[in-house]
């Protein structure tokens, strides 16, 4: 359609299809985060991160969504896990950026045990009485995110697991001083005598890692679904470790495989390139 006629019917009130925008509003990076103010007493006033324990039969992603409801007063979606921090197989803190989806905040006059109210904040003016300031670190890391995410949303997985325990995508690469050319990188894998990636209980580590020097990329996956108490209340990390040195021989229940698959050696090579991986953080 011509320009002549497209005015004239726009001068004649008739429409026009849209096929596209030449301005729009500017989007505004978040940088508001949800507090809610302590109720117990050793604590009582001051504000932190809506924060609990998983209960029995929960998931991680139910945790999350019944402490939010319990403390703030909302309901609210995961967009993806942003932290994970481990003490051991007794404590493993996971944090999530979240968005609101529903209800309305707590106020004062709906006090409780879980919390005395909830409110948003900005980054800038955040309430002096911070319970603890180890949370600044967390909400700079959300809204860093919703700038400009550095690895990919991440969401538990479905999967039963009855201990806590890590498996192992444990690479070495040729480029980590054999050759410096990134188009002739070789890929090794770590894997046991069946072709299986090592599963290990929490801080045990195989044998063939002594004297290695290693370099804990970060998380791909957290299996978890807490169905069954004592059998299905584990989780396993799945975590991508960098070896720094050239493979040692062959030893106890393990070999190294090299990986000859084109596509698969790109996409591993691109993962550690990258470094888009969830951060784990052993405190």
């Amino acid at each position: 359609m011509s320009l002549k006629k497209r005015v004239e019917r726009v001068l004649r009130g008739e429409g026009l299809e849209v096929t596209e925008l030449h301005l729009v509003p500017e989007q505004k990076s978040p940088n508001e985060v949800l507090m809610i103010q302590e109720a117990k007493a050793e604590c009582r006033g001051l504000w932190y991160l809506p924060a609990g324990l998983m209960e029995d039969g929960e998931t991680i992603v139910e945790a999350l969504k019944g402490e939010i409801k319990e403390e703030a007063g909302i309901d609210c979606q995961p967009i993806t896990l942003l932290q994970i921090q481990e003490k051991g197989p007794n404590w493993v803190h996971f944090t999530f950026l979240a968005e609101k989806t529903g209800r309305s905040l707590k106020i004062p006059e709906q006090e409780n045990a879980d919390s005395l109210q909830a409110q948003w904040y900005n980054r800038d003016c955040l309430p002096p009485n911070i319970h603890k300031c180890d949370i600044l670190t967390l909400i700079d890391a959300g809204i860093k995110y919703c700038q400009g995410p550095w690895f990919t949303v991440l969401q538990p997985v479905d999967l039963p697991c009855d201990v806590v325990c890590q498996r192992f995508l444990l690479a070495f690469t040729s480029s980590n001083g054999i050759s410096d050319n990134s188009d002739e990188d070789s890929v090794w894998l770590l894997l046991s005598n069946n072709f299986q990636l090592p599963v290990v209980a929490s801080k045990c580590m195989p044998s063939i890692y002594d004297q290695l020097s290693v370099n804990t990329c970060g998380i791909l996956g957290v299996q978890h679904t807490g169905r069954v108490p004592g059998k299905t209340d584990g989780v396993c990390l799945n975590t991508l470790v960098l070896l720094d040195s050239p493979p040692k021989s062959e030893r106890d229940c393990f070999r190294w495989y090299e990986v000859t698959n084109q596509r698969l050696r790109t996409e591993i090579l691109q993962k550690i390139q990258e470094g888009s991986i969830l951060p784990v953080q052993s405190l």
